[in-house]
């Protein structure tokens, strides 16, 4: 597979409090000839310090770690070194720390049991910029735990009323997108791929991706998990509303 932009391969940092999970992961990385694992840590702040040291593409961070976790360790890579892209291991299926770590600037998770071949294929597709989470895991992710996220992030009680749903441009964040753009941004935020949106709007695949790319830049956005996420948040899309419903 070509390289993902840079002819020094992709560079892989292993963040793991298990010497035995990093061992594992090693042995399956260093058997694919465009991934490099840069170096190991054993905890948060290990990782924060590692990857300012080794500057790698992907961070394949743990999330339960003693001291600090890889959630923290998560927000201050993504904060400090913009180049890297953090892929949260995680070992039960929609776990909440999965949630949190997405929130902290992640770009995606996968479960520490997945076949080999799907770390590998999860490592390049993040490195490439894009998210490794699967629009239909998003949903059931975003569903189980959407409606408890206020605005500033922290998690309500659970007695808590989700926010109304309302007109994606009637939120100051979403203030910069064309009319065309937020229908765009609202399947976006309802699990929907380009090929769906394409069909559902009438849009070329290729414009459909042109548009991504312009939502995602004029949003801040790392990539379209986070637009999901961001599509909950501003309450454009609400917890079990039907996957793949095309926009109003």
């Amino acid at each position: 597979m070509p390289d993902q932009g840079s002819a020094r391969g992709i560079r892989v940092l292993l963040v793991d409090d298990q010497p035995l999970i990093r061992l594992g992961f090693r042995m399956v990385l260093e058997g694919e000839p465009d991934l490099t694992v840069v170096g190991e840590a054993d905890d948060g702040a290990a990782a924060i310090a590692r990857t300012g040291e080794l500057a790698p593409d992907v961070v394949v961070m743990d999330v339960r770690m003693p001291g600090m976790d890889g959630i923290a360790a998560t927000e201050r890579i993504v904060a400090t070194s913009p180049g890297a892209r953090v892929l949260i291991v995680t070992t039960f299926d929609l776990d909440e720390y999965a949630f949190a770590g997405l929130r902290a600037g992640a770009s995606g998770f996968l479960l520490k049991n997945a076949p080999p071949a799907e770390l590998v294929h999860a490592i390049r597709t993040v490195a490439a910029g894009d998210a490794i989470v699967e629009p239909r895991v998003t949903r059931r992710l975003l569903d189980l735990f959407g409606g408890q996220l206020p605005a500033d992030g922290a998690v309500a009680p659970a007695s808590a009323e989700p926010a109304p749903a309302r007109d994606p441009l009637d939120d100051p964040r979403l203030a910069s997108l064309t009319e065309r753009e937020a229908e765009v941004f609202t399947a976006i935020a309802r699990g929907m791929s380009n090929a769906e949106i394409s069909s559902a709007l009438y849009l070329s695949e290729s414009t459909v991706k042109t548009h991504v790319g312009r939502i995602l830049m004029k949003l801040g956005l790392r990539d379209r998990i986070h637009a999901v996420v961001l599509g909950y948040e501003t309450g454009v899309v609400r917890p079990g509303a039907p996957e793949g419903r095309p926009p109003a």
